[in-house]
């Protein structure tokens, strides 16, 4: 196997599987998360929005996986003094970030996979339907990502990273409309959902499975928002994140 390849399965095994194997509760986490929102939001409205329930924890687990990457890494970096040592190899900042996104999934995936079955279910689409809601939630996950690379090179303790990854899945997947409707808010206050990039994400997939009714021109417009975002935040952690000390 070729360097990038070691590289990748040992962030893999480091960030993931370690946890997974010896932590076992951990995984609950990345579970009950998702799925508390579902079944209070199933609950206060007596079923009428489980669709809408599961896709937004489906896009709330993709958001959440990708800020968690800020903590992890910040916790290598200050508390084992990781990212020294990685910047002193050959190994670029490209393929250590590579193989901590995808332990990232790979921690996520017993919620993934279980939201994916309630999906499947209970929910009806067709394939371009599909496709669109898996675009959704890579790009939700790639901003997330990008977002939480640069605040972890710029952090310089775990608890400052932990306080950055709750305010921010608050931000971005509690208080917005993930889970319900974006109509469920009064109209004086819809345009605040707005700010939020997971509105825009939870609009394109409730549409694509037939549970909001948009016109063709505010879905190109929530395709091209979500596309910006997500190239405007890679963009700033290009040029802003700090791989070596100068």
């Amino acid at each position: 196997m070729s360097k990038a390849t070691n590289q990748l399965l040992a962030s893999i095994l480091v960030n993931s599987v370690y946890e997974m194997r010896n932590y076992p509760v951990v995984l609950l986490n990345t579970v009950l998360s998702p799925f508390s929102f579902l079944l209070i939001i199933t609950l206060a409205s007596r079923g009428a929005l489980f669709g809408e329930a599961i896709e937004g924890g489906l896009v709330m687990t993709m958001f959440s996986a990708g800020t968690s990457l800020q903590a992890d890494l910040s916790h290598l970096k200050n508390d084992f003094k990781l990212q020294d040592v990685v910047v002193a190899t050959p190994t670029s900042a490209f393929v250590y970030v590579s193989g901590m996104t995808l332990s990232e999934l790979i921690y996520a995936s017993p919620a993934l996979v279980l939201l994916s079955a309630l999906f499947v279910v209970y929910v009806h689409t067709t394939l371009l339907g599909l496709a669109a809601i898996v675009g959704v939630m890579m790009l939700m996950f790639l901003s997330s990502v990008s977002l939480g690379f640069l605040l972890a090179t710029i952090s310089s303790d775990i608890v400052q990273s932990y306080a950055f990854s709750r305010l921010f899945t608050t931000l971005f997947s509690t208080i917005p409309p993930v889970y319900y409707p974006i109509t469920y808010i009064p109209l004086p206050f819809r345009y605040l959902a707005y700010l939020s990039p997971t509105t825009y994400a939870s609009e394109i997939a409730q549409n694509a499975a037939g549970l909001l009714s948009q016109s063709e021109l505010d879905l190109a417009l929530a395709w091209l928002i979500l596309a910006a975002t997500t190239a405007v935040f890679f963009v700033i952690t290009v040029k802003k994140s700090r791989w070596r000390d100068r």
